[in-house]
């Protein structure tokens, strides 16, 4: 059997995630990234901020992000990085679980992914196995049911059937959402009925299940005769 059918899934970043708590001046609750960091040092002390901008009204707010830390604890490249305003550092804050978490915010991930199939691209009707690597660009959560879909160009209802049938195999549930790298298997129409036919060879027979189990063999059927037996005796 040819099992070097592979391919690769990679979950590519299209926008920042919507940073999501409330406004002070007005009710919006959705902020995106000014694409800036204020960095302000007090003698050896520094604070750093990530700048937010409020989508609804423009106001800037402030993200705590080090406060009050002494600058010898933070890497010169990354006291650079913030006094720049690099753009992998924006990404990397405000992408940042932790972050969130610390200041008490909520992350909307709506709309900041895409995905990319470098494959090349195999039938579903082939019987060799498929084995397809899924690569995460950035952490954004993703309903595994979803890259499903839009990566084998099925429908719902196709995706869960393929699951039940054991044709797709997962290392989690596909309603789960998954935000790192992971492997997934699809097999092609002839693996269920060849998995069915080792289950029915595996499981013991109808007759006598019990001694099957125990690794004894059932004894031949007794005839019906019912004439007298003999004994056989020894001869002293």
């Amino acid at each position: 059997m040819n099992t070097d059918r592979k391919a690769l899934w990679a979950v590519r970043q299209s926008a920042l995630p919507t940073v999501v708590r409330s406004c002070p001046d007005c009710p919006g609750m959705r902020h995106r990234a000014s694409g800036k960091i204020r960095a302000n040092a007090n003698g050896k002390l520094l604070d750093v901020w990530l700048l937010l901008s409020c989508a609804t009204c423009d106001r800037t707010s402030k993200v705590p992000v080090h406060e009050r830390v002494h600058v010898s604890t933070l890497e010169p490249a990354r006291l650079v990085a913030y006094e720049n305003n690099d753009p992998s550092a924006v990404r990397e804050l405000v992408m940042s679980a932790s972050l969130a978490a610390k200041n008490r915010y909520r992350l909307d991930w709506t709309g900041t992914w895409e995905l990319e199939t470098r494959t090349p691209l195999y039938a579903l009707d082939d019987p060799n196995p498929l084995s397809v690597q899924v690569r995460f660009e950035l952490p954004a959560p993703v309903r595994v049911e979803r890259l499903l879909q839009l990566g084998l160009a099925l429908s719902r209802a196709e995706v869960r059937r393929l699951v039940a049938d054991e044709r797709i195999r997962l290392p989690f549930a596909p309603d789960a959402k998954a935000h790192q790298d992971f492997e997934l298997t699809v097999h092609g129409p002839g693996f269920v009925d060849a998995a069915k036919h080792a289950k029915s060879l595996d499981a013991p027979g109808p007759e006598h299940p019990g001694l099957t189990r125990i690794g004894l063999r059932p004894h031949p059927a007794r005839s019906s005769h019912t004439g007298p037996r003999r004994t056989r005796r020894s001869l002293m």
